[in-house]
């Protein structure tokens, strides 16, 4: 431990300024922080278990298990089933099954209560179960750490500046509580019971940030045995309230952005067409993605599937997938046609296998079928946990996957494959009138349903492009349609793959799980050293929230959401972002029955940020724009033909006086519309533009838009 007798500037432990504050807890049980007027300040919790040397760690995380969340008022409750992860599997001990229930309360301006539960039902050899903070070393490696109460021979308080070691141990010591302070930030926590605390970092793994584990279970837990601990919460700093400038550069466009898309997998027969007719009437939709149900197109090889539709003798979940691109072109969009599943006679292998497993990751899913009960993107009728939120029945994590998920094409079948896909088409172009502008095997990068490798990914292309056009088809091959935006290796060989590229339509990925903004980057720069578009065919930031779907009401969910969209947009520059789904899976309304809410149909916080966001006028080019402040997103945008710029503003802080700069000198006002917690796509005051500059009142934890026309 590391003693240090220097002082630091105290803020208050409460802060006269805090009109409201808000725990912000992610469906899997992590707080990333208390919003105090609006502003997060960031803390970064998470449920832990520990190997028994203390070694490894393993946090909770988005899919890193399995997972229920309620809300009851103030109360937000998440219950979590975790396994023995990969990583800390050995061959002569058994796995371990360990389940929390983590309940979280706001308690008043900067404050909340936190009380956490563990339970075995057969021993788990464990070195402890903890709730972990993780503290960002850039505000508080030159801090210090205060124990309150401490047991001899502890010291009542440490430096946090890191020393010359691997690993830094800060401090290891049982206390009533302990204390966080740099001269810009505080946390607090208090212990219901003394606890043992354990402050280090780990730089052997490049983690320099500090990492803070509050006991709960000490050492393995017995069969049968529960730990229980709570944790009072207190947290203040200055929220940043200084002002921002927007800074545009309408002299350089980027690419154009078509405008919002959307996917149209259809998978519940009662709820998703007023949800489809209620998007389509109140959205601008520009793309739109539909299934191709294979296996049900031809389920057997020995028969012509087009011959049989020909014929009239097509199953009505083929015709149904048809009407749904007709009803997408009849709108002017170009239609995007994705086979998530392949006939048995088409693979290798029996039916694919789902991801699971604490550590190893739950099935993204998407995969219900059409007509299934509502929800879920892969696991059939989805809709959350067994008996729906706030079921009592024990939270049951997914099968380990111990294989890769999903089955590879049969080689020796490609002939018929490529008659059998083509044949699909056809009969859309022919009986619909709709030429699909893409095919894609969904995620074929992870196997849902369909596996491929790099390589095999672009001979697909190759010859499946090929094919189409001996066929007559002017229908593309998009490029990726990865699970995510991290497998970028995946496009690369059919990138330098000449023949290959002749056939793509577009470089595609996914959104879930998040990106850094180098990721996007490569993303953009492969688009454009293809010259071509580039989609995000599915749009969304959690793959799993169909099993605790009240997350969607959340204001957290909203702002995540369109936070990621922008920031795509600014860094990424898509031709459209397909927004999962328009559909009643992971809806952007509520009501009409969807995960059981039986009251009216209507639009929630995430439906008017995509509606604000699809309000951005068509044929608009990407514009350079600085924001100026890390809690800040924005993307700018200019339709220069026909002098319409666009400003799209994530504020996950404070209120805050904001101007824009570099508008067009004869533009003159700009209308603004704002979406938060309390207000869907309300419109204010319009703002005067003087000299290419307008100056506004940026509102706290909001999505703003601002649209000027000449």
């Amino acid at each position: 431990m590391k003693v240090t007798s220097y002082a630091l500037l105290v803020l208050p432990l409460f802060l006269s300024s805090a009109a409201f504050a808000q725990p912000e807890v992610m469906a899997w049980g992590n707080l990333t922080g208390l919003r105090v007027d609006g502003h997060l300040l960031e803390l970064n919790t998470s449920l832990c278990v520990a190997q028994p040397d203390m070694v490894g760690v393993f946090r909770t995380g988005r899919e890193k298990q399995t997972n229920r969340y309620s809300r009851n008022g103030k109360i937000e409750t998440v219950d979590v089933a975790m396994r023995t992860p990969r990583e800390f599997r050995e061959a002569d001990k058994p796995d371990w099954l360990l389940w929390a229930t983590e309940v979280v309360e706001d308690a008043g301006a900067g404050a909340a209560k936190i009380d956490l539960e563990f339970s075995a039902q057969e021993e788990a050899n464990i070195g402890g179960a903890f709730l972990c903070l993780d503290l960002p070393a850039s505000q508080f490696s030159g801090g210090r750490v205060e124990l309150i109460n401490p047991a001899p021979p502890a010291a009542a308080q440490a430096s946090l500046a890191p020393g010359p070691d691997e690993q830094n141990d800060y401090v290891k010591a049982r206390a009533g509580g302990v204390r966080f302070i740099t001269p810009r930030r505080q946390i607090e926590v208090i212990f219901a019971e003394p606890t043992d605390v354990l402050v280090r970092d780990d730089r052997r793994t490049g983690n320099y940030d500090i990492q803070v584990l509050l006991g709960v279970a000490s050492g393995k837990l017995a069969a049968n045995q529960s730990a229980r601990k709570s944790f009072a919460l207190k947290i203040a700093g200055e929220p940043d309230k200084t002002a921002v400038e927007f800074a545009i550069d309408a002299s350089r466009p980027g690419q154009m952005f078509d405008g919002l898309g959307g996917n149209f997998r259809l998978q519940n027969p009662g709820t998703d067409p007023p949800v489809i007719q209620y998007s389509l009437d109140n959205l601008r939709v520009a793309w739109g993605r539909v299934e191709m149900p294979w296996s049900i197109w031809q389920p057997n090889e020995e028969v012509d599937a087009l011959a049989e539709a020909r014929a009239g003798r097509a199953n009505v979940r083929v015709l149904q997938a048809m009407e749904m691109a007709r009803r997408l072109a009849q709108k002017g969009m170009p239609v995007i046609v994705s086979a998530w599943s392949a006939p048995s006679w088409a693979i290798l292998g029996g039916g694919g296998r789902g991801l699971g497993g604490f550590g190893a990751g739950v099935a993204p899913g998407r995969g219900a079928p059409a007509g299934a009960a509502p929800g879920g993107r892969g696991a059939p009728g989805g809709r959350g946990m067994p008996g729906g939120p706030g079921a009592t029945a024990r939270l049951q994590p997914p099968p380990r996957q111990e294989g890769p998920r999903g089955n590879p094409l049969n080689p020796e079948k490609m002939n018929r494959i490529q008659e059998s896909i083509a044949g699909y088409l056809l009969f859309l172009k022919e009986k619909y009138g709709v030429e699909a502008a893409m095919f894609t095997f969904n995620e074929s990068d992870l196997g849902i349903n369909v596996r491929q490798t790099a390589r095999e990914h672009a001979a697909l292309i190759r010859t499946l492009g090929a094919y189409f056009a001996s066929r007559g088809l002017a229908t593309r091959l998009a490029l990726g349609d990865t699970s995510d935006a991290n497998p970028i290796d995946f496009i690369k060989p059919a990138m330098n793959d000449p023949e290959a590229a002749r056939y793509i339509g577009a470089v595609d990925f996914h959104s879930w799980r998040g990106c850094t903004d180098e990721i996007l980057a490569q993303w953009a720069a492969a688009a454009r050293q293809l010259n071509l578009p580039l989609i995000v065919g599915e749009g969304s930031t959690d793959a799993a929230a169909y099993r605790y779907p009240l997350i969607f009401g959340e204001q957290s969910f909203a702002l995540y959401e369109i936070n990621l969209y922008t920031r795509i947009l600014a860094i990424a520059q898509p031709k459209s972002i397909l927004q999962w789904q328009l559909t009643a899976d992971y809806s952007l309304l509520a009501g009409g029955g969807i995960f059981g809410d039986n009251g009216p149909l209507r639009p929630t916080q995430r439906f008017w940020n995509i509606k604000q966001l699809a309000s951005t006028p068509p044929r608009s080019f990407a514009l350079p724009v600085k924001c100026g402040k890390p809690n800040l997103t924005c993307a700018a945008f200019g339709n220069i033909a026909e002098g319409a710029y666009t400003l799209h503003i994530v504020n996950n802080g404070g209120s805050r006086p904001a101007a824009v700069t570099g508008l067009p000198a004869d533009l003159k006002q700009l209308r603004i519309w704002v979406t938060d917690k309390a207000r869907g796509m309300q419109e204010g005051e319009r703002i005067p533009v003087v000299d290419g500059k307008a100056q506004f009142n940026l509102d706290a934890t909001s999505f703003t838009t601002l649209i000027g026309t000449l």
